[in-house]
């Protein structure tokens, strides 16, 4: 069975650190909302380092027979969304996370930061 939930949550946490994503926290949202159950928020310090850990996640989940249902910002790279219904990431540039805050707007969520 394909992973699912928080272990879908950890096992992307795990590949973004792969590719030297930083700042890593995995929010948990069970009972917040019905969009998802998880957000994983990480940043990179450019453009092309968020191409390498999409292709990283999508090549490594693959494998796993996970992949996302919807991907949006891969046009820009500054803030880019990988749906996996249950689990939503979100890598960022750093001062584009900074602007939107997720981590704020979602002050309720449980967080796990997340370190190598």
């Amino acid at each position: 069975m394909p992973l699912q939930g928080r272990d879908l949550a950890d096992r992307i946490a795990e590949l973004i650190l792969d590719k030297k994503g930083q700042n890593i926290v995995i929010l948990d949202l069970e009972g917040l909302t019905s969009a998802a159950d998880y957000f994983v928020i990480a940043s990179a310090e450019a453009d092309v380092q968020i191409k390498a850990i999409i292709d990283h996640l999508s090549k490594s989940l693959l494998q796993e027979k996970v992949k996302p249902w919807h991907i949006e910002g891969t046009h820009v790279m500054s803030w880019v969304l990988l749906d996996f219904v249950d689990v939503v990431v979100h890598l960022f540039l750093p001062e584009r996370r900074d602007y939107y805050g997720l981590e704020r707007l979602w002050a309720d969520a449980k967080t796990t930061h997340v370190k190598e």
